[in-house]
């Protein structure tokens, strides 16, 4: 629980959570890893989530999506991994729930971990005295960060590739660039869907989040952005690479 931007001593359980979020100036973080419907259950009712919502965040394998109801923002995030020596993407999801006075957050698979977004916004409490806004923001540009070293380490390989093409060698790499554009085809479906939703939050659509927020969500969108390009010029260059 956070009031006036600190966190209170202890972890309460959820129906004390949900009290004591209700002060002015207060709001509540619950975070769960895969939780079953039985254990979502009890915060679902408390904070009369919809159903629709709770169902994508327990079964997860959602695209990345905004979607509004009534008075709270239900958002979809993919997390990216860049696994070297197998050539793959390994992605992961964070599922989160804004209100007034709350973000619930799942995730699902590998996801970017959170522990680090939370220290980093109790150090900066005049920002986490804007409310739940403030941690969605901090959740998304952490995972769009990590987007950057999953489009390093496919751009070292796919360079790696080219050079192999160009320099005459004998061997075939026609499979390895399939699977590159496979790999890249998917990380671009966990990006692309996301480049909207962002800068609709940029623009400031949504009341929940605080005006000073929002600023802050034009920085993400731009480096969103870059990712998606930047995607896109590699499946480009793979099939350069292929026809090649």
């Amino acid at each position: 629980v956070y009031e006036a931007g600190r966190r209170r001593n202890g972890a309460p359980p959820v129906h004390e959570a949900m009290e004591a979020c209700r002060k002015a100036g207060a709001f509540t973080w619950i975070g769960l890893y895969e939780p079953t419907e039985e254990e979502f259950e009890s915060i679902r009712s408390e904070f009369d989530l919809h159903e629709l919502a709770v169902e994508d965040a327990i079964h997860a394998h959602q695209r990345p999506k905004l979607e509004v109801y009534g008075d709270m923002v239900f958002i979809v995030l993919k997390t990216a991994r860049y696994v070297d020596p197998e050539e793959v993407v390994r992605l992961g999801e964070i599922l989160i729930f804004l209100g007034h006075d709350y973000v619930i957050t799942v995730r699902h698979g590998e996801a970017s971990e959170l522990k680090g977004v939370r220290k980093a916004l109790e150090e900066n409490p005049d920002l986490l005295a804007h409310g739940p806004g403030a941690v969605l923001h901090a959740i998304v540009d952490r995972v769009v960060d990590d987007y950057g070293p999953a489009l390093i380490g496919l751009g070292e390989d796919i360079d790696e590739i080219e050079n192999q093409v160009f320099s005459g060698e004998r061997a075939n790499p026609a499979e390895r660039i399939y699977k590159l554009k496979r790999e890249v085809l998917e990380f671009d479906h966990a990006v692309g869907p996301l480049v909207e939703p962002v800068d609709r939050l940029a623009k400031g659509r949504y009341e929940l989040i605080h005006p000073d927020v929002r600023t802050y969500f034009r920085d993400v969108n731009d480096h969103l952005l870059r990712a998606h390009e930047q995607l896109e010029s590699y499946r480009d260059l793979l099939t350069s690479i292929l026809s090649a």
